[in-house]
């Protein structure tokens, strides 16, 4: 069917296809933007992603479809200006999962508050006829009421202003099952080992598929390097004697705490941390984001770790807002992404990662090779645009206009939750969720929740967790329908639950690898290994 992820259906496409017009390395956010432009531009399209989509950074950003007030503090306004249009067409292109999320600033100093007040008005006009809401001020007895939890002695007022809020691994998710709506093919768990290349002209690339070590010969006018923290790699294989890099990559860090520690569903915005920074505390599927932090790394992996002086940051700016105070041990989860950020000079490598621009980076080597550095998730489209407009010219293609402005991302489609009656939980699927919810009318026991039988009660820790959440049927679907191949994909990107709660999500990884082997048909070996390996990877992501 059409948007649904199958991973045998796109190999045998692979197999018999001998020529593409684009190649795209990466399965982030970048990289299916990108496979997204370009297929629905009518090109023949493929997206190679080593591990799963979105694995690295595009999974563990801050949840926020914004222009960035940050951004706009540091004179960055054409940044600012060209993110709140994207985050316009994001709200109107997927309202499933982009929402307008109200964010308050305290005020504890009149002085600050009206230059957050003048920002913030400058951040209300650059967003035009797509302004999210007008802000307005806040008494300090409105703050309280709302945020019963604040610190209130020097408490002046604040400004309540209005930005977005997502799902980013379910919208990579659907930028993925939109990309393939429109004719691309994408495939998961594929490495790129080498670029194939003539008279120092790349004409393709060598990939390995990682589940049956078979490597294939892809052949296309055109080679997108997309992988983000990782494209110094691919750039060493188009010129090994390279040694400069492009990327300073900067972690940041997020702890995940219960509702009790912050009830209110609004989030709220410390505008000015000890490091420069702003501290989001942000409602998210009933638990609340805290974060994040801005930490200069020498490598980059795809699982990198909070440092405890992360943690230990993160944990004394909130107690010195709040009453309620946190420890270590009050952590659901913790979990760290990698910003790529571009650098050009060894003098921008000295800088400090939060001064270093958000805008994204264009570079074409000798070879045809193009690079696309940097970003942020809300820009993603118009990253996506300038890539092929480029690889237009550089590749030859005929030439054809962006669709992606108006088009309209999987799962929105003919979907209403007013009409369909369903609850917050469930409306992250879009249209996918009546489908999902027929599989459980045909099959009735495939709607028990996975927390059922345990040996906790498992209504105690939140009626997000009710009966009829995290059920057998969403796994299957995940399975058939998403390209979920391991237990982390579906427990962590797919239904978030590693980033939630890692407690809960080792509690059901049992159950989760029983189903996915009987629906993928692997043996007992497999079942074990994929417990193994999850259990291993999310005793990182708290505290014990």
């Amino acid at each position: 069917m059409k948007g649904f992820l199958n991973r045998e259906r796109f190999l045998k496409i692979v197999k018999n296809k001998h020529l593409w017009d684009v190649v795209v390395i990466g399965g982030g956010a970048t990289g299916l933007g990108i496979a997204l432009d370009s297929s629905s531009r009518g090109y023949k399209t493929i997206l190679l992603e080593q591990s799963d989509f979105s694995k690295s950074t595009s999974s563990r950003s801050t949840k926020l479809v914004h222009g960035g007030i940050r951004y706009l503090a540091q004179g960055n306004i054409k940044l600012v200006w060209e993110a709140l249009k994207e985050r316009g067409y994001l709200l109107k292109n997927a309202p499933h999962l982009v929402k307008k999320k109200k964010f308050i600033i305290p005020i504890f100093d009149w002085k600050m508050g009206i230059f957050y007040w003048i920002g913030l008005k400058i951040y209300e006009w650059l967003s035009g006829s797509l302004s999210f809401g007008k802000s307005r001020f806040l008494s300090k007895n409105e703050i309280v009421k709302n945020i019963p939890e604040i610190q209130c002695n020097q408490l002046k007022g604040g400004i309540l202003y209005y930005d977005g809020q997502f799902d980013d691994a379910r919208m990579a998710i659907n930028l993925a099952q939109t990309c393939v709506k429109q004719g691309g093919i994408l495939l998961n768990y594929f490495k790129v080992k080498n670029l194939i290349k003539k008279k120092n002209k790349i004409l393709g690339v060598i990939a390995s598929d990682i589940e049956t070590k078979k490597e294939y010969k892809i052949c296309a006018k055109i080679v997108i390097n997309a992988t983000g923290i990782f494209s110094d790699s691919i750039l060493k294989m188009d010129n090994t004697s390279k040694n400069h890099s492009f990327i300073k990559p900067s972690q940041g860090t997020h702890i995940v705490l219960s509702k009790s520690f912050f009830s209110s569903q609004d989030a709220i915005v410390i505008p000015k941390t000890s490091d420069g920074r702003v501290l989001f505390c942000i409602p998210w599927y009933e638990h609340v984001l805290v974060g994040t932090t801005d930490t200069f790394l020498d490598k980059c992996v795809l699982d990198p770790i909070p440092l405890e002086k992360e943690i230990n940051f993160i944990l004394k700016t909130f107690k010195q807002y709040f009453l309620i105070r946190p420890n270590k041990n009050d952590i659901l989860s913790a979990f760290s992404g990698l910003r790529p950020l571009f650098v050009s000079s060894d003098h921008d490598m000295k800088n400090k990662t939060k001064d270093i621009s958000r805008t994204h980076k264009l570079m074409v080597n000798d070879s045809g090779l193009i690079s696309i550095i940097g970003g942020k998730w809300t820009t993603y489209r118009k990253m996506a645009e300038d890539t092929i407009d480029k690889a237009i010219e550089i590749g030859g293609l005929n030439k054809k206009p962006s669709l992606t402005k108006n088009l309209k991302i999987y799962g929105s489609h003919s979907f209403s939750k007013k009409r369909e009656k369903i609850s917050d939980y469930w409306e992250k699927y879009g249209e996918d969720a009546k489908k999902i919810k027929k599989l459980i009318q045909q099959h009735s026991f495939l709607g028990q929740s996975l927390f059922l039988n345990h040996n906790h009660d498992h209504k105690s820790f939140h009626s997000f967790y009710d009966d009829d959440c995290y059920t057998e049927a969403e796994v299957i679907w995940m399975v058939r329908n998403e390209m979920a191949r391991t237990v982390e994909d579906v427990l962590a990107r797919r239904f978030r639950l590693l980033f939630l709660n890692a407690k809960k999500a080792i509690d059901i990884a049992p159950k989760v690898a029983s189903i996915m082997a009987k629906e993928m048909d692997r043996d007992e070996t497999w079942e074990k290994l994929q417990v193994s390996n999850f259990v291993k990877l999310a005793m990182q992501y708290f505290y014990p």
